[in-house]
């Protein structure tokens, strides 16, 4: 079977809104080519190896695993990482987080704290953009933990660690300039976890509570003790709940507090910065 076959074959992938590049990330995965290769040599013909391969990724695909679990692997900000189906696969709407952080802080060496970190995400994508920045990533999940490890080992950022630790409870004593986090914000009646690929992910790092806020409130509340005066905290939320943690960041000592806007529009992560 010829690549431009294989395409074909693979053309109406049912309930995925993306079918046309599902198909093309899986196809060039299974030959070990790039997805360019796929369109430069359409006429060339797949091994029955590499077939039999795709069409097992194919069935996993129709059975409505994402990609990124089928592959091991996943883009996010600038760095190629190893995810898994313990933890949340990167999204795009996160990297706000990361720009946000590296337009408000300085390139000068100061101490940061990537919350819930997962497959280390945001914490990679900030320490590999400032050399200076000491990265501390934590995770209450030994898998995910390693997981993490395993991304900043192969990635060579020396100036990130990853901890084991329920938000700050391995971290008595310890101050930041800056807390980031994307922890679990959906609601456990949410209709959504039953949908698309959340359906695969780790509830633990989806669900917090009958409103969704649960974590965020004792990520506010806490952070004080280990933010130092006038460090920043950035949270990632649920499109609908920029009032509510705005609200929670007010009640908890916190200034200069907004919500900014992600791809689609809707207000995905709120701020504030603690008073001096």
């Amino acid at each position: 079977m010829t690549i431009i076959a294989s395409l074909l074959r693979g053309a109406q992938l049912p309930d995925s809104p993306t079918a046309r590049l599902d198909i093309e990330l899986l196809l060039a995965a299974a030959i070990g080519k790039s997805r360019s290769y796929l369109h430069t040599w359409p006429e060339r013909i797949v091994s029955s190896e590499a077939a039999a391969t795709f069409a097992t990724y194919l069935q996993r695909r129709s059975e409505g695993e994402p990609v990124a679990y089928i592959l091991g692997q996943q883009g996010f900000w600038k760095l190629d990482l190893e995810v898994a189906p313990h933890t949340l696969i990167p999204r795009p709407d996160t990297e706000l987080l990361v720009e946000v952080a590296l337009e408000l802080l300085p390139a000068t060496p100061l101490q940061v704290l990537d919350l819930g970190t997962g497959s280390g995400a945001i914490a990679l994508a900030l320490a590999s953009e400032r050399g200076g920045w000491q990265v501390t990533a934590v995770d209450r999940v030994p898998e995910a933990v390693a997981l993490a490890e395993r991304n900043r080992q192969r990635l060579q950022l020396d100036n990130a660690k990853v901890l084991a630790s329920h938000w700050f409870d391995a971290l008595p004593g310890q101050r930041f300039a800056l807390i980031v986090s994307n922890p679990p914000y959906i609601a456990e009646q949410d209709p959504h976890l039953a949908a698309g690929d959340v359906r695969f992910e780790p509830s633990s790092a989806l669900v917090a509570g009958s409103d969704g806020l649960d974590d965020l409130r004792q990520i506010i509340t806490q952070a004080p003790q280990h933010l130092l005066p006038g460090g920043w905290l950035l949270l990632e939320h649920g499109y609908d709940q920029a009032a509510a943690v705005r609200e929670l960041l007010a009640r908890h000592g916190f200034e200069q507090i907004q919500s900014r806007t992600d791809l689609g529009g809707h207000e995905r992560i709120s701020l504030g910065r603690l008073a001096c």
